[in-house]
């Protein structure tokens, strides 16, 4: 959960960019969304792991 951690501040400090930079506000913005959907990607892969390792506890 710490790369959870990290990838939302990386989106935090692209938004917070994004507020500041008004001539690179668009990419800021593409970039915090980039981060964004990593954070998704990374809770939904930990959900798999955790799913997976409960189901072979049940099979044993």
């Amino acid at each position: 959960m710490n790369r959870l951690v990290e990838i939302r501040r990386q989106e935090s400090l692209c938004r917070e960019r994004a507020a500041l930079d008004f001539e690179r506000r668009f990419f800021w913005l593409a970039q915090a969304e980039e981060w964004k959907q990593r954070a998704v990607d990374e809770i939904a892969h930990h959900f798999r792991e955790c799913n997976l390792a409960h189901a072979e506890l049940t099979a044993a």
